[in-house]
């Protein structure tokens, strides 16, 4: 058939990628790239530990609903990490300071949404311990947030 929305050849469905699409995944995973996630990984697991001490807190100790307790630490956790990751992770950016933090929190809002939902998702349907889901949830949500921030925040990649 010509014509249609295919008839170029570039559609995902025939397996076809535009240059952008492969320029922008070569960028991801260079040795810059490999540095700066190695980077993220050790800020990640640092203000995670005090996300999840802040979510025990809140939840053994103040009895406060699980799922909210989630988003408070993660909002803490994440306002630390914009602060160490535009210093080590991120250094180098051109970025406005007040610009960056926004944008992240735009990034960390959409990493919050992917947290809070699989989250919920994983304490309703299964019965894994409310701590082990939110280690589960953070390795999907933390690499799209680090992406995110990557390509449109800090613009290093």
């Amino acid at each position: 058939m010509r014509g249609g929305p295919h008839a170029q050849g570039s559609s995902v469905a025939d397996g076809q990628y535009s240059e952008a699409t492969i320029s922008i995944f070569r960028r991801l995973i260079s040795a810059r790239v490999g540095a700066m996630l190695v980077r993220n990984t050790i800020v990640s697991c640092s203000v995670f530990a005090a996300g999840l001490i802040v979510l025990w807190a809140l939840v053994d100790l103040a009895g406060c609903d699980k799922v909210v307790a989630a988003g408070i630490g993660f909002m803490i956790a994440n306002s630390l990490h914009y602060i160490l990751g535009r210093s080590w992770i991120f250094r180098g950016t051109d970025r406005d300071m007040r610009t960056g933090y926004v944008l992240f929190l735009i990034n960390s809002g959409i990493g919050l949404i992917v947290t809070t939902g699989l989250y919920a998702f994983l304490l309703h349907w299964t019965d894994v311990n409310y701590l082990v889901a939110r280690i589960i949830v953070s390795l999907f949500a933390g690499l799209l947030v680090f992406v995110l921030n990557a390509l449109f925040n800090f613009r290093q990649v």
